[in-house]
């Protein structure tokens, strides 16, 4: 046979055409698969944070009187709620924000961290929402921050940083006293 008449052959040869297509095109896929599943996890975690912040809050806005053991039971629903996830980038806080006599200043009562994030000094001023100041009045400010860090650094290599803060008032006694150790 011709080299000429091999060559136009193979030229109208329609055989394995999707195959190569394929080829072209599966890593493509594939790439914009993974990178929606990461994108999906690091947005699961953001609202898992959310979830800790308010209920943080809403466990602290319960009790009449807290023990360490209270706080420290909190910070652990905390990680409860954020797994599977990695818990080693989050950061839990709970304070009491007391408003003055006048409604024109708020000021930290007591705080409690977790072990990987500091308190607020006792007396720092605190903006509160304007729906929230009330004179002479209490509220349960809980913060978290959280790191996502994608198990395929890959298709998103920077870490992601989310922070929620969270008010609630208290619902037995106003303030709620510090617990001994915060």
């Amino acid at each position: 046979m011709q080299p000429l008449k091999r060559v136009g052959r193979f030229v109208r040869d329609r055989k394995g055409v999707a195959a190569v297509e394929f080829a072209f095109v599966a890593p493509i896929l594939i790439l914009a698969y993974f990178g929606m599943a990461e994108l999906c996890g690091a947005m699961m975690a953001e609202r898992k944070a959310s979830h800790v912040a308010s209920a943080i809050a809403d466990l602290t806005a319960q009790y009449a009187s807290l023990q360490p053991s209270d706080i420290d039971n909190f910070f652990v629903a905390g990680d409860t709620i954020m797994s599977p996830s990695s818990t080693a980038g989050l950061k839990m806080r709970i304070s009491v924000v007391q408003e003055n006599a006048g409604g024109t200043a708020s000021t930290v009562t007591w705080s409690c961290a977790s072990s990987n994030w500091t308190p607020n000094p006792v007396g720092t001023a605190v903006v509160l929402p304007a729906s929230l100041v009330a004179a002479s009045q209490s509220v349960v400010m809980s913060e978290v921050k959280y790191t996502y860090t994608s198990p395929v650094t890959y298709m998103l290599p920077s870490a992601f940083n989310y922070s929620d803060k969270f008010y609630l008032r208290p619902r037995l006694v106003d303030p709620i006293p510090a617990p001994s150790g915060c």
